[in-house]
């Protein structure tokens, strides 16, 4: 452990502990209904804090044309969110932002009237930019947490190749500006930590995981009768979800094996198309947008999880599945070897055959081999509590220190 990567684990404060409440403001360039880790993450912060006790109020982009201020129920819990007017990006099936110019003269007036406590900021993007200058003016504590790779983002606009490595240094140049105004930085992972530092010239970075609830995850008894490999999560270009598509046919045929890939995303007619092409239709399923309950009863039922990003900071769905007891097959790349450890296998990144055949060594593993991979996923998971997580955050919204 280092001082420029640490992993915060701080005990219990808070309004659990006996101080009082907190009055905290989240600012999320996205906030559900949209699909993706970074939205999960923040509202299941949002949700834990409220739970705690604490004021939560949240900042994201309007999911529609509709914007102002509103009680928003998530997960059973009431927030006040502040939608700002927001705009849809031409690029990417789903995303809406909010011009920059604009995000001080709506935020300035916000945090006049909620006097928040701290400011916690999921990117450092338009939202996140804006509110962190509003807050550091007025003398209001800030906590910057990174979710973002502008390698993701980049994929939907209109760069050349030629002209990729420079945008992308750009990109990271100006999260560090923002990121220079907060009093402390975090991300999911020592290994995401490790890279935001590097990116971001140095500054000290926290790696605090996102946290699951796994007490709302099932891990089924035995091993399954069949061998079903599953994916959750945005079936978007960087996920490259074709490889996983690909390798299925190179498993051994007598493993009779099936993918379900749960979740939606721009990539499902192109991916559909690829299925047919290889013959493979009575063999794959697109589960599409899902319920909570019908994700986890996927998880549940599942073989082994795959998850072939290369651009992952954390991968919540990949904890959801260690929390339901899956072995994970994962792309050795950014943090997902830190999930990797006894409870399954890496694979070359882009390799589709080292891919096929680390798939096949979970499922023609032994009946005692493959129980320990799953004991291994369900002992890992214990680390990334989310009450831990809260607990961490808590501190670090006080200004105390965390180890």
């Amino acid at each position: 452990m280092t001082d420029d990567a640490t992993t915060a684990t701080a005990t219990t404060t808070g309004a659990t502990g006996g101080s009082r409440p907190l009055r905290v403001l989240i600012a999320a360039d996205t906030f559900p209904p949209d699909v993706n880790g970074a939205a999960t993450f923040a509202e299941q912060l949002a949700v834990g804090l409220a739970e705690r006790g604490h004021e939560v109020h949240v900042v994201a982009p309007a999911a529609s044309a509709h914007h102002g201020t509103f009680d928003e129920e998530h997960r059973g819990v009431t927030l006040v969110v502040h939608r700002l007017k927001s705009y849809k990006w031409p690029w990417h099936a789903w995303l809406r932002f909010v011009w920059p110019w604009s995000v001080r003269r709506w935020t300035g007036p916000i945090l006049d009237a909620v006097q928040p406590d701290v400011v916690h900021i999921q990117s450092h993007l338009v939202i996140g930019r804006g509110i962190v200058q509003e807050a550091h003016e007025r003398g209001i504590r800030v906590i910057g947490t990174n979710h973002f790779m502008p390698e993701n983002l980049l994929e939907y606009v209109p760069f050349g190749r030629r002209t990729l490595p420079i945008a992308l240094k750009i990109a990271w140049n100006d999260a560090a500006k923002t990121y220079r105004l907060a009093d402390a930085i975090t991300t999911p992972t020592v290994l995401a930590a490790d890279y935001l530092r590097k990116a971001i010239a140095g500054q000290q970075v926290l790696a605090i995981s996102c946290g699951i609830d796994a007490t709302r995850y099932v891990a089924r008894p035995g091993r399954p009768a069949t061998n079903d490999i599953v994916f959750v999560g945005r079936v978007a270009p960087e996920k490259n979800l074709d490889l996983l598509v690909r390798a299925l046919p190179l498993l051994p045929a007598e493993l009779d094996a099936h993918l379900t890939i749960v979740g939606g995303g721009e990539m499902i007619p192109k991916l559909t198309a690829l299925v047919q092409e290889l013959g493979l239709g009575d063999r794959v399923r697109f589960a599409g947008f899902v319920t909570d309950q019908a994700k986890r009863e996927a998880l549940t039922n599942g073989t082994v999880f795959a998850m072939p990003s290369t651009a992952e900071l954390q991968s919540i769905s990949s904890l959801e599945a260690m929390a339901s007891g899956l072995p994970v097959v994962a792309a050795d790349s950014m943090a997902l070897p830190h999930l990797i450890d006894g409870n399954g296998y890496l694979f070359a990144p882009g390799d589709v055959h080292d891919l096929a055949a680390k798939l096949t060594s979970v499922l023609t593993a032994s009946d005692e081999d493959y129980a320990a991979m799953r004991a291994r996923s369900l002992a890992m998971i214990e680390a990334h509590d989310i009450n831990r997580t809260l607990s961490t955050f808590e501190s670090l919204y006080r200004g105390e220190p965390v180890a």
